[in-house]
């Protein structure tokens, strides 16, 4: 840029010749150059203010284009904040019926970042009386630590003790939203379901992984997050389920049991309706394992599942069943029961004196033991293990509970002549009420096996034929014998035709032999006999009533009762109407 002298010489030279103030000339140029920079300095201004709202223009344009392309989008929700990415999704577990056994709940979990806490010390005794199993004073040391950063306090927390959380006002108490597994039955159906617990944890996020019973077996199913919205059905009837479970427990308050099972199976499907284990627990507050003592002593045993027993004279039905299916002897044939039986050093008695001779028919009905070894005599060891084994009397359940897979029946590992005779009532083979109560529906239902399961089954699986139609129509009219002029006289029921067996079993002593004084009470049947439906097995573990001026421990005194009433309160829960005894009895052909 090339500036105007103020005092440029010719015209000084040329003023000073005239007569003129040379000073005139530089105010003039100075007037010049003040009235050219302004002008200069207006110009880049203006330039200035128009790059300035180009700029706003353009900005408030963009924003304006892109408030319209998300008003013209289609909503999508951020998702919120998880921190550790942990899948807390989990399925429903419902009854047969939809009613709801097992589901999630939405609860928080409780922390404390220190860098946020106040007054470490009095938080630590708010929390302390908000929940009484934490330790103050540990508490106040954690929460006053001036190394710490976290401190875990609690993994779930009731909206009640959030809300009394809250109210405490200290900033570094902070809850974390998370999920927790729910069964609003409490108790119901406990050892079913087994039970649910956290894995992997983070503050805001918590796995649940199933610890027990089905929750555990079907972990991977209910954990699949793209069959989280598909609920899981099992064949539990939640009614049935209730009264099983009571009427059990008023028994075996009743009887003064150590414990005790009841399981009802449809006799075609094999799907479980109602199982009950008592002592039973509370799976939204599951116990530690037993780490000392007999797990059977502990409520998490599942009894049915679990507990294997010498069942006693309900196995007497698959002895006769097996003798009347080869042919052997027909309900009229004569067997000698005369007594005592002694074979090996071992000597078989009966409960009572039947007399010399009866029929195969009296044999079962008044549940003699030197009969029933009798006839195990004619099948032989060989076709005996091979016709219990087809039952899977000697294998491990297949059933969808996590405590079913290590549970294997005991029996002789040299199945001679005294094992045949002994297993044939009941003595010498340990297994489950859930194997006896498959065994009975194949027994009944035509002479088809069924598979144990606790899933529903929409559609029936017909297994494979174990004993003919004839064989098993000729059981059912003997167990509905047994009521009516049997040992389970008890189990008569108006209007359902009530069948089955009873079995006392002496309780083996694990220091050797039998106890004298203890037993193992079962009844095994079906109903209605002459359309079996439902199988019911009770079993009490050491029951005893004091009746007729004695203590008595046989079945037909302590679990035939309660079995009746379990019938009783069920059957028109299951849309059994009763039926004309005259027409029940002449189905069965009842001698």
């Amino acid at each position: 840029m090339i500036r105007t002298p103020l005092r440029p010489l010719p015209r000084i030279l040329d003023a000073r010749e005239n007569g003129e103030n040379p000073q005139f000339i530089e105010r003039e140029n100075l007037r010049l150059r003040r009235e050219q920079a302004r002008d200069t300095g207006r110009k880049r201004a203006e330039w200035r203010l128009v790059l300035l709202a180009a700029l706003f223009f353009a900005g408030y344009a963009m924003i304006g284009a892109r408030m319209g392309q998300l008003a013209a989008s289609p909503v999508v929700e951020a998702e919120p904040y998880q921190g550790e990415q942990i899948a807390d999704a989990r399925a429903d577990i419902l009854d047969r019926n939809g009613r709801i056994l097992a589901t999630n709940l939405v609860t928080n979990s409780l922390y404390a970042e220190l860098r946020y806490m106040v007054d470490g010390a009095r938080a630590a005794h708010e929390l302390a009386l908000i929940f009484p199993d934490l330790d103050e004073e540990r508490l106040t040391a954690r929460l006053t630590d001036p190394d710490r950063r976290f401190v875990w306090i609690r993994a779930r927390l009731s909206p009640e003790q959030a809300q009394a959380v809250h109210d405490i006002g200290e900033p570094g108490l902070l809850l974390g939203p998370r999920e927790m597994r729910l069964y609003p039955n409490g108790s119901l159906a406990a050892h079913v379901l087994g039970g649910a617990g956290y894995g992997q944890q983070g503050v805001t996020a918590a796995e649940i992984i199933g610890t027990a019973g089905v929750e555990h077996r079907l972990d991977d199913r209910l954990r699949d997050p793209d069959l989280a919205d598909v609920p899981v059905s099992l064949s539990l009837d939640l009614g049935v389920q209730g009264v099983v479970e009571e009427v059990l427990a008023n028994g075996i308050a009743m009887l003064n049991a150590r414990a005790g099972s009841t399981i009802i199976m449809d006799a075609n499907t094999g799907e479980i309706v109602a199982m009950a284990s008592l002592p039973d627990f509370d799976p939204n507050d599951r116990p530690a394992p037993p780490l000392t003592g007999d797990p059977a002593d502990h409520p998490l045993f599942n009894h049915a599942v679990q507990g294997r027993y010498e069942l006693g004279s309900v196995m007497k039905a698959f002895t006769v069943a097996q003798v009347l299916d080869l042919g052997l002897a027909t309900p009229d044939t004569i067997v000698d029961t005369s007594g005592p039986l002694r074979i090996a050093g071992f000597t078989i008695e009966d409960f009572d004196d039947y007399g010399p001779r009866n029929s195969v028919t009296d044999v079962f009905v008044h549940s003699s033991n030197i009969g029933t070894a009798r006839l195990a005599q004619m099948i032989g060891a060989d076709r005996q293990r091979a016709f219990l084994n087809s039952f899977g009397f000697l294998e491990p359940l297949s059933l969808e509970l996590a405590e079913a897979r290590g549970v294997m029946p005991q029996f002789p590992e040299r199945w001679g002549e005294l094992s045949t005779m002994t297993i044939s009532y009941g003595h010498g083979l340990a297994i489950t009420p859930v194997h006896l109560a498959a065994g009975y529906a194949a027994l009944v239902n035509g002479g088809y096996r069924v598979v144990p399961t606790i899933l529903r089954r929409p559609d029936t699986i017909r297994g494979e034929r174990l004993v003919s139609a004839q064989t098993s129509e000729t059981m059912r009219a003997l167990m509905r014998a047994v009521v009516v002029r049997g040992t389970a006289s008890m189990a008569e029921v108006d209007g359902y035709a009530v069948g089955g067996k009873t079995g006392t079993a002496d309780k083996p002593n694990p220091q050797g032999g039998y106890y004298e004084d203890r037993v193992v009470a079962t009844f095994a049947g079906a109903f209605p006999m002459n359309d079996p439906r439902y199988v019911i097995i009770v079993t009490m573990d050491e029951p005893s009533v004091f009746a007729g001026a004695e203590t008595r421990r046989t079945a037909g005194w302590t679990v035939v009762p309660v079995s009746a009433e379990i019938v009783r309160r069920i059957a028109p829960m299951m849309g059994m109407r009763p039926q004309d005894p005259a027409a029940i009895e002449a189905a069965l052909r009842l001698r």
